[in-house]
């Protein structure tokens, strides 16, 4: 048989830790019983002392209820305790990532003169005026860029009609892969395997910057008997243009003894070296770049795996072959080199023999 009354046995710690729970975070649940209880009929004291609350208290909150309803029982914005930390911390902060350094959370606190509050408070603060980002390498750049440039533009624009500009530039196909930052699922941390030792191919790579016509060439080394090859592929694909100007950097390959030789040989193909450690004037810059994105984080078994993705990569962003019986007129002066789009056509050009073959 049931009992007639079952009574809460509770030591004063559970009796405390109900109370503590009320006043905190079942506040809003205590303000509703408060509510409950005023209705059928008890004090304010009574229920104050029920709930270990004051008697203003209690009435505060059946008035609450009585003008607000049930959404005025719980808490109100407020401001909260003020923030640790001078006012100019902030602007403290920013002054000193204005100067490059590997800066770190402990570092800068450090440097900040040791604000009196916890790493963690710090960082906090810390992701309000910076994020976690690597900076970015640039050229140094040519004191005479301006000049520079302005004299390309002059010896572009003094070029007969039916000439062709190109931009040309070389990079290097490893077969070590390239590591980027990329999504991968939770807990899992893809893997690359490594080569071993790593094995480079030169990938020689020109832009008409009238028409955005791609021709590359993939090479064992980058010498200037394979750069002066590329350029004869280069004249021999315009074929009636009376000027092909390549615009290039100040590579060792492009003012050696034998690309002299070879130039003083085809007076119909023009070499113009831009300004030094300027690449952003090349916009075979950005082709490379695309192409390096493209490939990162992959790890072909061969070198030959490596350069069909270079060969790809391009097929796919390649239209029609530009008409190469009749050259389209060459560009007026622009900014730096021209204003090209990025999209590229063209074919690979073939090898000739064993120093500029391709494959493994």
């Amino acid at each position: 048989m049931r009992p007639a009354h079952v009574y809460a046995d509770l030591t004063p710690a559970q009796h405390h830790e109900l109370i503590t729970a009320l006043h905190g975070p079942w506040r809003v649940a205590a303000r509703i019983v408060i509510v409950l209880l005023s209705a059928s009929g008890m004090s304010a004291p009574e229920i104050a002392e029920l709930l270990h609350y004051e008697p203003v208290t209690v009435r505060r909150w059946i008035a609450r209820h009585t003008r607000d309803g049930i959404t005025g029982l719980p808490d109100r914005p407020r401001s909260g305790r003020p923030r640790l930390g001078s006012p100019r911390l902030g602007q403290r902060i920013h002054t000193l990532l204005l100067t490059p350094k590997a800066w770190t959370t402990a570092r800068l606190w450090r440097a900040a003169r040791r604000p009196e509050m916890s790493l963690r408070t710090f960082h906090r603060r810390l992701r309000e005026q910076a994020s976690w980002r690597r900076p970015r390498l640039i050229a140094k750049g040519d004191p005479d860029h301006d000049t520079t440039c302005t004299t390309i533009q002059t010896r572009i624009a003094a070029l007969p009609t039916g000439s062709v500009v190109l931009a040309e530039d070389e990079t290097h196909l490893d077969l070590l892969a390239r590591v980027r930052s990329c999504w991968m699922p939770t807990g899992l941390r893809h893997r690359i395997l490594t080569p071993g030792s790593n094995i480079r191919r030169t990938l020689h790579g020109a832009l008409d910057l009238a028409t955005g016509a791609w021709h590359h060439h993939v090479s064992v080394k980058n010498v200037s008997v394979v750069f002066c090859y590329f350029l004869q592929t280069l004249l021999d694909t315009y074929p009636d243009a009376p000027i092909v100007a390549v615009i290039c950097d100040n590579g060792g390959t492009h003012h050696s003894g034998i690309t002299k030789r070879w130039l003083t040989k085809h007076p119909r193909l023009m070499l113009i070296e831009g300004a030094k450690y300027s690449p952003q004037d090349n916009p075979v810059e950005r082709i490379w770049a695309g192409l390096k994105r493209h490939i990162a984080n992959t790890a072909p078994a061969t070198m030959a795996g490596r350069v069909r993705q270079a060969h790809a990569y391009f097929h796919d962003r390649t239209s029609e072959p530009p008409n190469r019986t009749s050259p389209p007129p060459h560009p007026g002066p622009a900014p730096g080199y021209s204003k090209v789009s990025d999209k590229t056509s063209g074919q690979a050009l073939r090898v000739p023999n064993r120093l500029i073959n391709c494959g493994d």
